[in-house]
C-alpha cells in the first residue's frame, strides 16, 4: 500500500515506507488531507482540538495589573473527519475514525459514526482507571452500521494488526467490479 501520514508534532519517527506530511494547526491538517485525496481508505486517528484561539497574538501575553487573565475569543477549528466522511467528491471508499470517550462509550461512537459520515469508529473508554492513556493495552469496540464487533483486552500493536487486516477485508468486499467483468 502506499500509505502517506499526516501529522502533527509528535516525538517519534514515522513509520519505515510511508510518505509523511508534517502539519501545524488543524487548518493545515484539513488542507493536507484534502491535498491527498483520491484515497481507498482514511484513517483518521488524530485527536484535533475542536477549538483554537480566534487571533493568535505575536507577543507573550502578560499578567494585567488586576490579576484577571486575558480575554480569549475562541473559534472552531474544521472538523476533518466529518469533511472527509461527507466529501461530495473524493470520498475515500472506507472512512475510519477513533472515539476516545470517558463514559457513554457506545453511545456516543454511534453517534460519532452517523454525524460524520465514516464506515467504521473505534472506540475506547480512555477513563483514568482503564490505563489506556500512557499504557500498552486497549480494549476497543469497533462500531459500524451493522453493529458493534467487542475486541478483548490486546496490545495496543495487536489492535493495530487486527484493525489493519479489518480493513483489508472490508476493502476487499467492497471492490469495484473491473470494467467490461459481470459479477456472477
Amino acid at each position: 500500500a502506499e500509505v502517506t501520514l499526516i501529522s502533527g508534532p509528535v516525538e517519534i519517527p514515522p513509520p519505515a515506507g510511508v510518505s509523511l506530511v508534517a502539519v501545524e494547526s488543524a487548518a493545515d491538517m484539513l488542507a493536507a488531507v484534502e491535498a491527498a485525496l483520491p484515497v481507498d481508505v482514511a484513517v483518521m486517528a488524530a485527536a484535533v482540538a475542536d477549538w483554537r484561539v480566534a487571533t493568535a497574538s505575536e507577543k507573550k501575553l502578560k499578567k494585567q495589573a488586576d490579576g484577571a487573565p486575558p480575554m480569549l475569543e475562541l473559534v472552531e477549528n474544521p472538523d476533518i473527519l466529518a469533511s472527509i466522511g461527507r466529501h461530495h467528491t473524493l470520498r475515500p471508499r472506507l472512512v475510519v475514525g477513533f472515539a476516545a470517550e470517558t463514559n457513554d462509550l457506545l453511545e456516543n461512537a454511534r453517534a460519532k459514526l452517523a454525524r460524520k459520515g465514516a464506515d467504521l469508529i473505534v472506540a475506547n473508554d480512555v477513563s483514568p482507571e482503564t490505563g489506556v492513556m500512557g499504557g500498552t493495552d486497549n480494549t476497543v469496540r469497533i462500531v459500524s452500521k451493522d453493529g458493534v464487533d467487542a475486541w478483548p483486552k490486546l496490545s495496543k500493536d495487536e489492535v493495530a494488526t487486527r484493525l489493519v487486516a479489518l480493513i483489508a477485508d472490508r476493502l476487499a468486499a467492497t471492490r469495484p467490479e473491473p470494467e467490461g467483468q459481470a459479477s456472477e
